[in-house]
């Protein structure tokens, strides 16, 4: 059912396109064209959720600036791993580093979103998952990185929860969406305020 209200995904990822599609929610799609290193370099002090957040609200403006009639919708995760954060890995061998020391381990996603209209945001939220590795063998590690290739290099973590990576963990406490990097259920809450899909 078409609302005549539009929205656009301030976002080149793949999980989060597939998810609003998966739920039925008319969107198109546009990179923010942000410089998310440059602003993790300024911001470089503050807490991980606060990063996430403020990556997120960056998105949907610089979108929103560019079309104020239509509902942005930025979003962005922060891994917070053994005091630090995590970034994406520049390649496979950075990728199989990074998920050897967290192996038998616990990190924590960050997922951050936030809705804009008329270059102002609206509306922003946060919801983190609890993820714990199990201590698996290099030999699944090998087989996962040949598996998965450089796909994994989309995704802060190195892992897809959605494919092979789900066996990469023993315990995960929180929610699946905002793994797959949004908090959807809040997401729709808003956007049903905001007229996109209909309540």
């Amino acid at each position: 059912m078409v609302s005549g209200e539009r929205l656009i995904l301030a976002s080149r990822s793949a999980a989060r396109r597939a998810m609003l599609s998966g739920a039925g929610v008319p969107f198109e799609a546009e990179d923010a064209g942000v410089d998310e290193d440059a602003i993790k370099a300024a911001l470089s002090n503050h807490a991980p959720t606060d990063l996430a957040l403020e990556l997120a609200q960056a998105k949907a403006l610089a979108v929103s600036e560019r079309d104020k009639d239509a509902w942005v919708l930025g979003s962005d995760q922060i891994l917070a791993f053994d005091g630090g954060r995590v970034s994406k890995a520049k390649s496979l061998p950075e990728a199989r580093t990074r998920l050897s020391a967290m192996r038998g381990r616990t990190h924590d996603l960050h997922s951050a979103v936030a809705l804009a209209r008329g270059g102002s945001i609206v509306w922003a939220g946060i919801d983190t998952a609890r993820m714990t590795m199990r201590d698996f063998s290099d030999r699944f590690l090998d087989a996962y990185l040949v598996a998965e290739g450089e796909g994994l290099l989309a995704s802060v973590g190195s892992y897809r929860l959605e494919g092979m990576g789900a066996q990469l963990f023993e315990r995960v406490e929180g929610d699946y969406f905002t793994v797959l990097g949004m908090p959807l259920w809040p997401v729709l809450t808003e956007l049903r305020r905001a007229g996109v899909i209909v309540s």
